[in-house]
């Protein structure tokens, strides 16, 4: 039982699950953003244009039947859409991002570290 719990803290530790699980409830509590931005502006952008938010009533009848294109049509321009939002919230934080990133001081590396104690023990 000992070398069980001992493999499943190693999994923990090395198997990244806590940053996935960390990933994973902050995109969990994402979605309603992305869902508002989706929702609340550009599905309405689009019902301006075509007169719908989506294209739920295109059928094609076959038989007795009914095929529900727009449903499909519909779920693959919301996950276009929403790829799209999320690559400018990506792409915003990147460019963000780099900002941080040229205001920090470069270090030394470690070969530069260790010239620079070998040159100050031969001033000695």
């Amino acid at each position: 039982m000992k070398k069980l719990l001992d493999e499943f803290k190693e999994f923990i530790d090395n198997g990244n699950v806590v940053a996935a699980a960390v990933a994973f409830v902050l995109a969990l509590f994402f979605k309603p953003i992305i869902d508002a931005i989706v929702n609340g502006v550009i599905l309405n952008l689009i019902a301006a244009i075509f007169g719908k938010p989506s294209f739920d009533s295109i059928t094609i009848d076959v038989g007795d039947s009914e095929l529900l294109i727009g449903t499909v049509i519909t779920a693959v321009v919301n996950f276009l859409i929403v790829a799209f939002v999320l690559f400018l919230i990506v792409k915003a934080y990147d460019r963000w991002n780099k900002a941080d990133d040229g205001s920090a001081p470069a270090t030394p590396t470690e070969i530069e570290l260790l010239t620079e104690i070998r040159d100050s023990l031969r001033n000695r």
